[in-house]
């Protein structure tokens, strides 16, 4: 389960990369973003491409917390695949954090894509209001087999999409599973590599620039 991202590339970065046509709120890059804090995320809305501020763990007003969602998981609960069919999103990142394990201890990575500085992964949104009538925007994070570099840490992925697959997502032609779960493929290890960052991140509420810069872990500072 994917519990830690980054998105450190400027707002025209993200524009330029998605399509965008409208920003509805004061983007700010993050460093450091754990699970209950927000996320931008990019929608279809009413015909336009929208970023937006959603909390990352989609509460449904039917259901419960959802980090991360498999496709074929959702596939056999009508109401995800309802969201599925309508409320398709995409969530920038510049990378991806997990934990390397090394007998008794461990230290962070950061996963990033060798050629691209940005990437989108896949995610379903839901906006509703809770009693006092504030609206709730939510998202979850779609899942798809990890590659043979993030097999090391888990069995699953967030599902990176291409430019190409970026605009199908959003716009969608198929519903069918197996189309979808083309879609979320692995993404190629290939294309990605990780590097050590600082434990300083295992604080969620630091978030600087240096939770992405790679670290020497025989020194314990910044690689020059």
């Amino acid at each position: 389960m994917c519990r830690r991202l980054s998105i450190s590339a400027d707002l025209s970065e993200i524009e330029r990369a998605f399509g965008i046509e409208q920003v509805l709120y004061p983007y700010q890059r993050r460093f450091n973003i754990s699970p209950t804090q927000t996320v931008p995320a990019i929608r279809e809305l009413e015909g336009r491409r929208v970023l937006d501020e959603y909390r990352w763990g989609m509460v449904p007003f039917w259901g419960k917390d959802s980090l991360n969602a498999d496709i074929y998981s959702i596939h056999t609960n009508s109401a995800y695949w309802k969201l599925t069919e309508r409320q398709r999103c995409i969530i920038p990142c510049s990378g991806l954090y997990y934990w390397r394990q090394e007998g008794k201890k461990s230290y962070p990575v950061h996963v990033v894509l060798r050629k691209q500085g940005i990437f989108g992964v896949a995610g379903l949104y839901e906006v509703w209001r809770d009693a006092q009538g504030r609206v709730q925007q939510t998202c979850t994070l779609l899942m798809a087999r990890s590659n043979e570099l993030i097999a090391e840490f888990e069995t699953r992925m967030p599902a990176i999409l291409d430019p190409e697959e970026a605009d199908a997502w959003l716009r969608p032609v198929s519903i069918e599973i197996e189309a979808l779960a083309r879609q979320l493929r692995p993404y190629a290890s290939e294309r990605m590599r990780l590097y050590p960052v600082t434990s300083l991140i295992e604080n969620e509420q630091y978030d600087h620039l240096d939770c992405i810069q790679e670290l020497d872990v025989r020194l314990g500072r910044v690689k020059a």
